[in-house]
């Protein structure tokens, strides 16, 4: 494993193989993805510690995916494994020279993650306003991946005083699958940086494996993930966006080399945040100055377009666990911290959750259902 403290104190940027749940819960085809992430040039593979009822209530219904429409409580539910299987995978990670990351969802994977005692931890984008999971998180005192798809300004402050500054890597990300590369507005990740004072990354949805990456390369990135599979066609959630070994291996090259002609141009002095003249010229003769600076975008914080929709349903809310009747109080298990995704209504943001707890309930309030203030 890396002996350093952060995983992205390096001289190039340190590539996140994203198995996620690709695996389907194979030990077997699991560790393939393992041994393919580290020929093809990750330097970290990770995985997702996902129990349904954490993530989703079961009337979630369907969500629209590259792969199709997913039932994706009961496709949560088949991904659920034992705390085990990410054992093995860790030890087997570590023995092919790699880091091993995982992400919890919740309280239950999170202390189940914990006793693995991973080296760092990741936060989805959608868990980013989860007041309780960052409590906990920030409790283990350990470097922090914490991705910002689908966020404002004031959302990544919120999450950030959950953690010291200098553990914590900021990965700009796009929360859309596929994400468009002219959604990126890449000038971001140094802006990033230099706002909250902590390293900054990217978390790649796109499907090109080397425009986006190549440019977050050569805005001085610290960290790009990309989503890692043994092929497009196979059956995982997200297969059809991610990166074969062939291509993954392309793009961890082609970061590699831009990493370096960044280096060897960036003047002395203060931090540097842009892409060196020389640099930015080769850059555009490969993709096009047009598409280059579409890309690169504006550097201003604000929703992509092709997430901004999304921005109240797939963040976490306060949802009803089950039926609660007019005038009935609101207790334990009855309120859950969830993604409401497209057919349930969205509810208060979960720091409201201490708050809500002990009240009653003004109206009925279906299971499934966002709790917002009229209901207490």
């Amino acid at each position: 494993m890396n002996p350093i403290i952060c995983p992205w104190e390096q001289e190039r940027p340190f590539i996140i193989a994203e198995l996620g749940t690709g695996h389907g819960g194979d030990r077997a085809r699991a560790r393939e993805l393992i041994n393919a992430a580290a020929e093809s040039g990750a330097d970290c593979v990770k995985f997702q510690m996902v129990y349904a009822e954490e993530i989703l209530h079961p009337k979630t219904g369907t969500v629209r995916l590259p792969g199709g429409d997913i039932a994706l409580f009961e496709r949560f539910r088949d991904l659920e494994l034992p705390p085990d299987f990410y054992a093995e995978m860790k030890e087997k990670a570590e023995k092919q020279g790699l880091f091993f990351l995982c992400t919890p969802f919740g309280p239950r994977s999170a202390g189940e993650l914990r006793g693995l005692a991973p080296g760092a931890v990741k936060i989805a984008s959608p868990e980013l306003n989860y007041s309780a999971l960052l409590e906990l998180v920030g409790a283990w005192d350990l470097p922090v991946f914490l991705s910002t798809g689908i966020s404002l300004l004031a959302d990544i402050e919120a999450a950030l005083g959950f953690f010291p500054r200098e553990k914590v890597c900021l990965l700009h990300c796009v929360t859309s699958y596929p994400a468009p590369p002219e959604d990126y507005n890449l000038r971001l990740i140094p802006n990033l940086s230099a706002v909250f004072g902590c390293a900054a990354g990217l978390s790649d949805h796109s499907m090109d494996a080397c425009l986006v990456p190549a440019l977050a390369s050569a805005l001085g990135a610290r960290v790009i993930e990309k989503h890692f599979c043994l092929s497009r066609s196979d059956p995982g959630l997200d297969d059809p966006i991610a990166l074969p070994p062939g291509d993954f291996s392309r793009m961890a090259r082609r970061i590699s080399s831009v990493s370096d002609a960044r280096r060897s141009l960036v003047p002395p002095g203060p931090a540097f945040r842009g892409i060196p003249a020389r640099l930015l010229g080769e850059l555009y003769r490969e993709w096009g100055k047009g598409r280059v600076e579409e890309v690169l975008g504006s550097g201003v914080k604000v929703l992509a377009p092709s997430e901004k929709a999304n921005y109240l349903t797939t963040r976490r809310s306060l949802h009803a666990m089950r039926d609660i009747q007019a005038g009935e109080t609101m207790g334990k298990g009855m309120i859950g911290v969830l993604r409401s995704e497209k057919k349930l209504k969205p509810g208060l943001p979960p720091s409201f959750e201490a708050l809500v707890s002990g009240r009653k309930a003004r109206r009925f309030i279906p299971g499934g259902q966002g709790i917002g203030w009229d209901d207490i």
